[in-house]
């Protein structure tokens, strides 16, 4: 491999602009056009595909853009090696649905944490803005609890990697006596995920056949504002005790002792890729 050929590919993919970056490598458009083309003939893919006037890495871009990475930071590797200060590392990057719980995302990755050749790029936001980065390959995985919708029109696959009961979790006090589970839903505020949470509709269910109108005290999308409402003793939360696992240790919630039929399902969500992240399949086996 011609080495100047990836250098010049690596300065455009990080710069994104063919003609700007031929002005600072003192070269014409036409001449770096054709170094990046040798380079694509030598790898057998092309690196780059035109949308308008803008340059959008292909998937084998976003590989070797990731080498590239690795490959020009090893005189700096080579320096911190011989000084005991490092060494070179691999890249996953993940997206996971901003309301998702914490303590979840945390058990998934716990596989790869504290690695040394591991680097770790955390993304939330909303599903769709994360389906989209998803895509356009700038994540490997999206971790939530929606998955997405499968069409004939949608390349996402979606693979379950967790099934989480889901429980009344309380302060201590509005247990005491272990009232009946009908009970503690007819006289406690009950702390809801919104209507458009699968859980909800599982636990609206759950009253309907038991006759019960439960005085709603918040519905969240969010499970760490679930947490800490429940924390503050607005009323009883519905939610998986691995949300509240920390609290749940040392005591400061309770789990309720009555099981309610409700579980919560978390997906990872992947596109098909001729290079697949290898970290990635780690942590899905692992997982599984």
């Amino acid at each position: 491999m011609n080495y100047n050929h990836l250098r010049y590919f690596w300065a455009v993919a990080h710069d994104g602009n063919l003609t700007r970056t031929a002005g600072k490598l003192n070269l014409s458009q036409s001449a770096l056009s054709v170094q990046i083309k040798k380079l694509e003939d030598r790898l057998g893919h092309a690196l780059f595909e035109r949308r308008g006037r803008q340059l959008h890495l292909t998937e084998a871009g976003r590989i070797t853009l990731d080498y590239a990475d690795t490959i020009f930071d090893a005189g700096k590797d080579l320096l911190g090696t011989l000084s005991q200060r490092g060494r070179p590392r691999q890249v996953l990057r993940v997206g996971a649905l901003a309301t998702l719980s914490r303590n979840f995302q945390i058990e998934f990755l716990r596989p790869v944490l504290g690695l040394a050749d591991v680097e770790l790029v955390l993304r939330s936001g909303t599903l769709v803005e994360l389906l989209q980065s998803l895509e356009t390959l700038s994540l490997d995985v999206v971790l939530t609890n929606r998955a997405p919708a499968h069409d004939a029109m949608s390349n996402f696959m979606s693979q379950p990697i967790s099934d989480q009961p889901v429980s009344l979790i309380g302060t201590p006090a509005r247990f005491e006596g272990n009232p009946p589970l009908a009970t503690l839903l007819r006289d406690n505020p009950i702390i809801l995920p919104t209507e458009d949470n699968p859980v909800r509709a599982g636990f609206d269910r759950l009253c309907a056949r038991q006759d019960i109108n439960p005085t709603i005290a918040a519905e969240v999308d969010d499970v760490a504002m679930m947490r800490l409402l429940t924390r503050e003793n607005i009323g009883l939360g519905v939610l998986p005790p691995i949300a509240v696992q920390n609290e749940l240790q040392s005591g400061m919630l309770i789990e309720s002792q009555h099981q309610m039929g409700l579980s919560e399902s978390f997906h990872a969500v992947t596109v098909a890729r001729k290079f697949p992240n290898p970290l990635l399949e780690t942590l899905l086996q692992s997982a599984r």
